[in-house]
């Protein structure tokens, strides 16, 4: 394929077959020789070569990251639909603790399948006591989601029947928990797992921190309960609380993370408020209280706020980066849908660099609106050519969202930078019908390699993704 081609003629018909063919021609020299990555296993097991991924995955030397990606490639299968191989892809895991793990993962999985007979028995057969809460307490929720509130409580009793008072998993139990309480409606049942989720976390530090990122921590969560009911009386508890603690910080922080995008502009006052009252006696030079004043900052944006937002931003005393902060200001205004007073702003920041983010910005929800000609129009006017790429990256994904594949991929030749213009190519093969969508990732391959569209083969080619097993070594330990 000549440089010059960029894949225009070899990819014009969209050809899976010729697809499959360049990917096993091309993924050896672009992905070298290093070890499988694992989301090109998942991307096996979800397109339904299971068997292929966990052979990768079992020739991996340390027990650990053996058992992290076969629990991960259980996962995918699971999500693909394939239940049984999941089932006994988790039974052959060596480790026990993983293969538990598995199983507390399948449990809620066979229950929202309509096998309710097999989600008891996985969660009867667990072996480690610490999982049986979480078992059943997703089987609880599975239920819920379902719509069969009895089976919903009686699963989330037995869940409770399984807590131990000081175990770091409970927190999570709880949580669920609380989750089912709200879905059946037993809204007493869920005051109480909230109230016990607040003393829980108060005891362990405050926050609370448990078990999984993914998740809020306990008493933010139950905060945000509370915030969703208009009720701030726990909140202004804990604010009156003299033996409050630096991680409270944190808590405030998700709490106006949240509120950014999910509350109306009078909850939004009333939090920043409170925040206010927070840093009044924590102090701003803290990360814990930069951090409270930049969500603080983006929230009140995000309501049209901009004068108090400014007003938070200026209290960390960063001169150095106020110019930062007015773009993130410019960004979360744009998002609130009032672009044109955004635009306004963005164009009067005289920071270069902070200058062109916020025009990116501004580009970025403007084409997400689907007002594509007035986010090139604006694209164009950026200066900087590298941030002038990425406002038009936006564009093109919108265009082909739209259906408008040839007016997106004639905007694609006017990037200039080649691995820009390849992960335009590549946001555009993300949203466009498979015949065009192969077209963009042949032309993205030949600007930036085939590690920027092996992750989009299960849906356009899913042969293709064999074919790249066959060039690369599987089955190498990783």
């Amino acid at each position: 394929m000549p440089e010059a081609d960029s894949g225009r003629e070899v990819g014009r018909s969209g050809f899976a077959p010729c697809l499959a063919t360049l990917v096993r021609l091309s993924a050896p020299r672009d992905l070298g020789a290093g070890p499988v990555p694992l989301w090109f296993l998942e991307a096996l097991a979800r397109a339904g070569h299971l068997a292929r991924a966990a052979e990768a995955a079992f020739a991996i030397g340390d027990e650990l990251r053996q058992g992290d990606a076969l629990l991960t490639l259980v996962q995918a299968a699971a999500a693909a639909g394939d239940l049984d191989g999941a089932q006994a892809l988790a039974g052959a895991i060596p480790l026990r603790q993983y293969r538990d793990r598995a199983s507390v993962g399948l449990v809620p999985a066979w229950e929202r399948a309509g096998e309710r007979d097999r989600a008891v028995a996985l969660a009867e057969a667990i072996r480690y006591p610490h999982h049986w809460g979480t078992a059943w307490a997703l089987l609880a929720k599975a239920a819920a989601d379902g719509g069969d509130a009895p089976a919903a409580r009686g699963f989330a009793e037995r869940a409770e029947e399984m807590l131990f008072p000081d175990d770091p998993l409970t927190a999570r139990v709880l949580l669920v928990l609380l989750d089912v309480a709200t879905a059946t409606g037993d809204h007493g049942r869920a005051d109480d797992l909230a109230d016990r989720l607040e003393r829980s976390a108060r005891s362990r530090g405050s926050s609370g921190q448990g078990f999984d990122l993914d998740r809020p921590r306990p008493l933010t969560a139950v905060l945000l309960r509370d915030l969703g009911r208009g009720d701030l009386r726990r909140l202004d508890a804990l604010l009156g609380d003299p033996h409050r603690t630096p991680l409270d910080v944190q808590v405030m922080t998700d709490l106006l993370e949240a509120a950014t995008a999910d509350s109306d502009t009078q909850t939004a006052l009333a939090l920043a408020e409170r925040a206010q009252t927070l840093l009044a006696t924590c102090g701003t030079s803290s990360g814990e209280a930069v951090a409270l004043c930049t969500a603080a900052a983006r929230m009140l944006a995000r309501h049209g706020q901009v004068e108090r937002a400014e007003a938070f931003a200026d209290a960390m005393h960063a001169p150095d980066l106020r110019a930062g902060r007015q773009a993130q200001i410019v960004r979360e205004l744009a998002r609130g849908c009032d672009t044109v007073r955004a635009e306004a702003l963005a164009r009067a920041i005289t920071d270069g660099r902070a200058h062109a983010r916020a025009l990116v910005a501004v580009a970025d929800e403007l084409a997400r609106r689907g007002e594509t000609g007035r986010a090139e129009t604006l694209a164009r006017t950026i200066e900087d050519r590298w941030a002038r790429d990425h406002a038009l990256v936006a564009v093109v994904r919108e265009l082909g969202r739209r259906g408008e594949t040839d007016r997106a991929e004639t905007l694609t030749r006017s990037i200039a930078h080649r691995s820009t213009r390849a992960r335009a190519l590549t946001e555009l093969a993300e949203v466009a019908e498979p015949s065009a969508a192969r077209r963009s990732a042949v032309r993205a391959a030949a600007l930036d390699g085939w590690w920027q569209v092996l992750p989009l083969l299960e849906r356009i080619a899913p042969d293709a993704l064999v074919a790249a097993a066959d060039a690369w070594p599987v089955g190498r330990p990783g």
